[in-house]
């Protein structure tokens, strides 16, 4: 999967929201403002995502692309190299089940509001966006 391909898988989910808060090297994922993702489109590719703490020990264990979590509390978060060697469908499983473990966490009104708002509403992106991620492509 190429950065782009990646963002446009994540800013698919419903509610999410695209931000960089730690400056220009890191894009943060958020849904209903609760981060389910962090990536840095560098070389290698590398995405943090959150985790059920039995599980990503066993993706640590199962990839050698699968690393503790850098900056984050390592119980709850892996940092995935995005490099070929997880199966497509395997590294979609890690990406959603984030997702959806944040969502389980959010208050029930925002779960609601979430689970209302129209599922075509996605990430708009902006001119900083798409000129970072053509300088990484190329």
């Amino acid at each position: 999967m190429d950065p782009t391909e990646l963002r446009e898988y994540l800013l698919s989910f419903n509610g999410v929201s695209e931000e960089q808060p730690f400056g220009p090297e890191v894009v943060v994922y958020k849904v209903m403002g609760k981060i389910f993702a962090l990536t840095a489109y560098a070389s290698p590719l590398t995405i943090n995502l959150k985790c059920e703490p039995q599980l990503a020990l066993q993706l640590r264990e199962e990839y050698a692309a699968v690393k503790p979590g850098y900056h984050m509390n390592k119980k709850h978060w892996n940092t995935v190299t995005v490099d070929g060697s997880i199966p497509r469908e395997r590294f979609q499983d890690m990406v959603n089940g984030s997702y959806d473990r944040v969502v389980e966490g959010l208050p029930a009104r925002k779960r609601k509001v979430l689970q209302t708002k129209d599922p075509t509403t996605k990430g708009k992106p902006e001119d900083w966006r798409r000129e970072f991620l053509r300088d990484i492509s190329q």
